[in-house]
């Protein structure tokens, strides 16, 4: 079997030409969904060949890299617009970092909105491969009627919904095709001495060696070779299908390029399924994946082909299959027999940067949320899992609402669990302003033994981050050595909730005299004197709120740069600068640092700002003080939540 991934923005026509494809020749193409994944089985020239179409959202491309883990090559899918080419910079810095062949399409020809020659040098921008195109466009009353292949010379005209026809070329193309020729040789040898030589010499070189050198260069990626057509009318299917049969490398080159000699097979896709669990989708690199046999430590529990059909005990070397009852497999890894291993980093996509605390609708459903949210962690490597610090409750991170959305299905259809979802608060702390001197008695007779415990205090700011510390100056044995640790605990205990009603850091609290009582003192009322001497001494302190600062880094699209400084001011951030993505072609990555309170505006804003092409990291950097109507707002709001 041979594979190919199927890439593109959003309305580029993905599915379209997919099932052109599919189509192709007669037959009974066979497909399976999975989430944003959907797999085509279908034939062509006695071959059996397999599409595997991504979702064209734009969370979606930072997700692509696991479904080029098991492709021969990549198809990339965009619209015949140079405005809109930035739209597949997403993709092409995928296909880039996977180091996967790649064949651009141009769909859509029937409605072009610009030149060839626009299409493919915006494109350009994007990648560090040189764009090399195949064909140009017959025109006719300004309309594209055909195409002619610029290796071969040959015209053709297309016939809607049927192969294209074969035609003389015309005589209005001639001077532009020579043209055209001339540069696509040109480009070609770049990479090729022997046809260079024969350029230079004049010699016209033999359209077979052409086929042979365009072959070895898009093999090698050196060259990425654009095609042209219409997928909704059958129009150029046929010459790319046959550019991938004759110029996608074979399955032992995919092997050779994931780096694990004794790898039998790879899991690209997985999904939790009612009634059959965790299913991974899986394609054999070497023969001997078979129902039972091992891979991954354990046996292969069953197999399934595409499309549900059951029964299908083996996989042939490049098949694809999905395995069911095999909970040792999981997504995102290379399977020998004895191990799974860690994939590239590029194919584990993009950092989640959407947060979302999760709840089950009714509480009896707790334990099931827990169990269901792991076994969806299981399946899929783009969601991760944590705990809110402030609430306690399930943290879960993904890449963007669509996500969001499959993930909220996913746990309703499949574990029959109703949730609710919200964006987590920030972290806000509190620490004081000024030093304050505390005197605390602490006194409790009711029959029987009392309590009683005296301590004075200084209670003064630290350093921001130095978070907190307790020392003490205590002579004359005021203050029973046994009971200043029962102190400290007490100090520490009072930090938990300030006046503002957060947590307090940042502050240090010294032990400078006291006194007890030989009977009834006691651990327990020098741990309630220091916690309530340290609660006073807080609220006469200056209490001020500390809000959380963010570091953010940007990668975004070198076009959308210059909106990036005023959208961070717009969110009450601090620009730091930016610079060339030392790694891909046309991209920047922009620093910044922001408040976290803003990371739900950030996400809206930035892909508002670049049509969702731009994706970002955040990490802590530091606390800083706020005060005003805003920090007044917060504690009211936070109070309220808490009521």
């Amino acid at each position: 079997m041979r594979c190919f991934t199927v890439l593109g923005p959003s309305q580029s026509g993905k599915t379209e030409l997919v099932r052109a494809l599919a189509a192709l020749e007669d037959g009974y193409p066979r497909s399976e969904t999975a989430g944003h994944l959907t797999l085509t089985r279908f034939g062509f020239m006695g071959e059996d060949w397999c599409a595997l179409d991504v979702s064209g959202g734009p969370e979606f491309a930072r997700m692509g890299g696991a479904a080029l883990l098991a492709a021969d090559a990549a198809v990339l899918c965009v619209a015949p617009d140079p405005d809109e080419a930035v739209l597949a910079a997403p993709w092409l810095r995928a296909i880039e970092a996977a180091g996967v062949p790649c064949f651009i399409f141009i769909n859509r020809m029937d409605a072009p909105k610009g030149r060839m020659r626009d299409i493919v040098a915006a494109l350009q921008a994007y990648t560090g491969h040189t764009i090399v195109l195949r064909q140009i466009p017959i025109r006719e009353g300004g309309q594209i009627v055909g195409a002619i292949d610029l290796i071969s010379e040959r015209a053709w005209r297309y016939r809607e919904g049927q192969p294209s026809q074969l035609v003389a070329m015309p005589k209005s193309e001639e001077d532009r095709e020579h043209e055209a020729r001339a540069e696509l040789l040109e480009q070609m040898s770049d990479y090729d001495d022997a046809l260079l030589e024969e350029l230079i010499e004049d010699h016209e070189p033999a359209t077979g060696a052409l086929y042979e050198i365009a072959r070895r260069e898009t093999r090698s990626r050196d060259v990425i070779p654009a095609f042209l057509g219409s997928a909704s009318h059958r129009n150029g299917i046929l010459r790319l299908m046959k550019a991938l049969r004759h110029e996608a490398p074979e399955v032992s080159a995919l092997k050779e390029r994931l780096g694990v000699a004794e790898a039998l097979a790879v899991g690209f896709h997985a999904q939790i399924r009612k009634h059959l669990g965790k299913c991974v989708m899986v394609r054999a690199l070497e023969p001997g994946v078979k129902q039972g046999a091992a891979l991954a430590g354990a046996g292969i529990g069953g197999l399934a082909d595409v499309g549900g059909k059951a029964g299908n005990d083996h996989l042939e070397r490049g098949e694809v299959g999905i395995t069911v009852k095999s909970d040792q497999l999981d997504a995102g890894r290379v399977f020998t027999a004895k191990a799974a291993v860690a994939v590239p980093g590029w194919a584990r996509g993009c950092p989640p940067a959407l947060a979302r605390i999760v709840t089950p609708a009714h509480e009896r459903d707790e334990v099931r949320l827990s169990t269901a949210l792991a076994r969806l962690a299981e399946a899929d490597p783009m969601l991760s899992l944590g705990q809110d610090q402030g609430s306690g409750h399930a943290l879960v991170r993904l890449q963007g609402p669509m996500h969001e959305r499959h993930v909220l299905g996913a746990l309703a259809d499949d574990f029959g669990v109703e949730v609710q979802m919200r964006v987590p608060d920030p972290r806000y702390l509190e620490t004081i302003s000024s030093s304050v001197e505390e005197h605390y008695r602490h006194r409790k007779q009711s029959g029987g033994a009392g309590q009683f415990a005296d301590v004075a205090i200084t209670v003064r700011p630290a350093g921001r981050g130095e978070g907190f510390s307790f020392t003490e100056v205590v002579k004359g044995g005021a203050v029973p050595r046994n009971f200043i640790p029962s102190v400290e605990e007490g100090a520490r205990e009072a930090l938990d909730r300030g006046p503002l009603g957060f947590p307090v850091a940042d502050l240090a609290v010294t032990l400078t005299d006291g006194k007890h009582h030989a009977v009834d003192s006691n651990d327990f009322a020098f741990r309630t004197a220091g916690r309530m001497a340290v609660r006073e001494a807080l609220s006469k302190a200056g209490p001020v709120l500390l809000q959380p600062i963010d570091r953010v880094e940007i990668h975004v699209p070198s076009v959308y740069s210059g909106a990036m400084v005023s959208m961070i001011s717009s969110l009450k951030g601090q620009v730091l600068g930016f610079d060339r993505d030392p790694d891909f072609r046309g991209w920047d990555v922009f620093r910044a640092r922001l408040p976290a309170s803003s990371e739900e505006d950030l996400i809206l804003a930035l892909g508002g700002a670049t049509q969702g092409t731009a994706w970002h990291e955040t990490a802590f950097d530091h606390y800083e003080e706020i005060y005003g109507r805003e920090a007044e707002r917060i504690s009211k709001d936070h109070a309220t939540a808490a009521a």
